[in-house]
């Protein structure tokens, strides 16, 4: 039987993670990750967990320490942050590229400058295109389940790739809330034992590991990787049904669509900021208004499919990014969306929004906002200027 417990966010990442029996951990403290793997260091001298936790001076060296450990066959994790995770850019990159099955937590902060600790997924969407698979989540439920799923994941055979599990810092990694945890022999049932059999460091069997590559190799690699990373789209949308059968809980697969049946508007968000939007949602359909909510829960890969089926034939739908997408003045989701119903023939009027800069609560009333504007200005919203909801004078389009 499921055990109930209040915890917040870190620690749902930590007993995640120790219900996969993780063999190697590494980390370095940053803010405001750091209670993760100081939880799991607790499991571990508390006997709770068989792991060992490699104590680094760097984030850099962290993700070094869990590639070796993968390619040595150890299944691995890691957590980090913000300038954690642009400081491991280098190794980060090339455990996608050499196929590893690492699992690392993102407690999603803010970037500098100017200097900031609050949360924000600027970090973990800004290296999206760095050949890891990444999912964000709604809650600390959500943080937990993913974790577990996130190792079925990226061991199968058919996918073999390292995967980001990416919360809200602080709205969710600090935040308390009712977690149910699975008994471990559930998850053991679940998640088979890692056996890997692609690569190996072996004296027994010498192979090469990351060798001089030419052209056509490097080509051979890179469309391996993108078809590896659409099996994990498929893969996930399946797993979602069987978690529900052993766990109870499901998330959508990709995306979760509240809702959407029968909306003429859809509001599109991604991570915490979802759950005051459903109640948003709710209260504006109560009122007579047939708007749907469209949760983002995969990034890499992309799924521009689900998500066209989803808007196509609309009246109208917004946007509401937690980042922004330098270049374009709008955010980084908005962009993926459109891009998603272009490659589907499609258009409908849209409207991005931008919020929750550097931490800044993202209320029902910019929610509220949002549905509103996207309702009136379906007829004109073509090419709308991006509104940034957590301005003084809200709401008001900037073009600057």
């Amino acid at each position: 039987m499921a055990e109930v417990k209040v915890i917040n966010g870190n620690m749902a990442a930590a007993i995640g993670a120790r219900l996969c029996r993780p063999d190697i951990i590494a980390a370095y403290p940053i803010t405001p990750q750091t209670p993760i793997v100081e939880y799991l260091a607790d499991f571990v001298t508390g006997g709770l967990l068989d792991s060992s936790v490699s104590e680094v001076e760097s984030e850099l060296s962290a993700m070094s320490v869990v590639t070796g450990a993968s390619l040595a066959g150890s299944r691995v994790f890691t957590a980090t942050a913000s300038q954690g995770l642009s400081l491991m850019y280098e190794p980060y990159f090339r455990a996608s590229t050499l196929r590893l099955p690492v699992v690392m937590a993102v407690a999603n902060r803010e970037m500098i400058s100017p200097q900031t600790l609050w949360g924000g997924p600027q970090d973990s969407l800004t290296v999206r295109d760095a050949g890891w698979l990444q999912i964000y989540v709604e809650d600390n439920q959500e943080i937990l389940d993913t974790l577990i799923m996130a190792y079925r994941i990226a061991e199968d055979k058919n996918v073999l790739l390292p995967i980001n599990v990416c919360f809200d810092g602080f709205y969710l990694s600090h935040m308390s809330e009712r977690v149910e945890i699975p008994e471990q022999a559930q998850v053991d049932d679940f998640l088979p034992k890692y056996v890997p059999e692609h690569i190996i460091l072996d004296p027994s069997r010498p192979m090469a590991v990351d060798p001089l590559t030419n052209g056509y190799l490097l080509t051979e690699y890179r469309l391996k990787h993108m078809l590896a990373q659409q099996n994990a789209l498929k893969l996930l949308e399946s797993l979602d049904g069987e978690f529900k059968e052993r766990f109870g809980r499901n998330y959508g697969g990709a995306v979760e669509e509240y809702l959407c049946e029968d909306a003429d508007y859809i509001l599109v968000t991604m991570g915490s900021m979802t759950g005051v939007s459903k109640d948003c949602v709710d209260a504006a359909r109560e009122a007579g208004k047939k708007i749907g909510l469209l949760k983002i829960r995969m990034v890499r890969p992309f799924p521009s499919d689900r998500v066209a089926a989803v808007l196509k034939g609309r009246k109208a739908y917004g946007v509401i990014d937690r980042n922004v997408s330098f270049g374009w003045n709008t955010g980084i989701i908005y962009e993926e969306i459109c891009a998603s119903m272009n490659r589907a023939g499609q258009f409908v009027p849209n409207i991005p929004f931008i919020a929750g800069l550097g931490g800044e609560d993202i209320t029902a009333a910019h929610i509220d906002y949002a549905i509103d504007e996207i309702i009136n200005h379906a007829a004109d919203a073509v090419k709308n200027a991006t509104v940034w909801l957590n301005r003084e004078d809200k709401g008001k389009e900037d073009t600057k």
